[in-house]
């Protein structure tokens, strides 16, 4: 395991996509830097007694491995071990606020034994095709799911609120949920039991 996880308090907002050729055309009008597609394969893990997901907290896996696409250039092989938990709010938001610590960890090592090892068990696997792309201190995150297109996009409220009004959003197109309400919800609509949130499932 890494030996230390840096901290910072994470706020972002998901926006749906329907048309992804037009919004990487707007994104690339605004010069930002991009580090390539990338798919990932995400696990979380909890305890046996599920203590992480009954107190608002998330252990990720997370590989990533270069996908390059017609439209958008490859990433690098990268793996991030990434701890979450709630944060301190005093006032209904419309953003998603969590408190992130994250850590680079080798991308070529089986880190499943290990976590299993100190008493993580393996829970929902989730894939996606993500590019991400920077504005100065601004994330924007465009993730390919199988169960549709979104854009993230983490920074300051104001930073978001900037943001994503320039690419044709407003805040009534803030999501707040995470990938696995996305897809339990879409679940529930197709009448199947949620399971793993897999591109071949």
């Amino acid at each position: 395991m890494p030996s230390r996880l840096g901290a910072h308090r994470e706020t972002e907002i998901k926006l749906r996509i329907t048309d992804l050729p037009a919004l990487i055309r707007k994104i690339r009008r605004l010069h930002p830097r991009c580090s390539g597609r990338v798919l990932e394969r995400n696990i979380l893990f909890d305890t046996p007694d599920s203590d992480f997901r009954r107190r608002g907290r998330l252990l990720r896996l997370r590989i990533e491995t270069p996908a390059s696409s017609n439209l958008l250039p490859g990433g690098l092989r990268r793996a991030w071990i990434t701890a979450k938990s709630r944060a301190e709010s005093t006032a209904p938001s419309r953003y998603k606020e969590k408190i992130e610590r994250e850590a680079p960890v080798d991308p070529a090592r089986d880190w499943l034994p290990g976590l299993r090892a100190i008493g993580f068990r393996p829970g929902f696997r989730y894939e996606k095709f993500r590019t991400n792309f920077r504005l100065g201190p601004l994330h924007l995150d465009l993730d390919e799911t199988p169960v549709g297109t979104f854009l993230e996009i983490e920074g300051s409220p104001r930073q978001i609120d900037r943001i994503a009004q320039s690419l044709g959003f407003s805040p009534r197109d803030y999501i707040r949920g995470t990938y696995w309400d996305l897809y339990a919800a879409d679940c529930r609509r197709r009448g199947r039991t949620p399971r793993n949130m897999l591109f071949h499932a």
